[in-house]
């Protein structure tokens, strides 16, 4: 986090500091869930069936 951002939310910049960014790491999770669902799952017959 940059010394801006720092000075705009200090509460939270040192919630991140102390146990790291939650809501970007659930983010994160869940694109790579859902990128990981669409390589397994084929939806294609369903969406077809309109």
């Amino acid at each position: 986090m940059s010394s801006a951002d720092r000075t705009e939310a200090p509460i939270y910049a040192d919630l991140v500091e102390e146990r790291g960014d939650v809501p970007a790491d659930a983010r994160r999770t869940a694109e790579e869930t859902l990128r990981e669902m669409g390589r397994v799952m084929d939806f294609s017959d369903v969406l077809a069936g309109r």
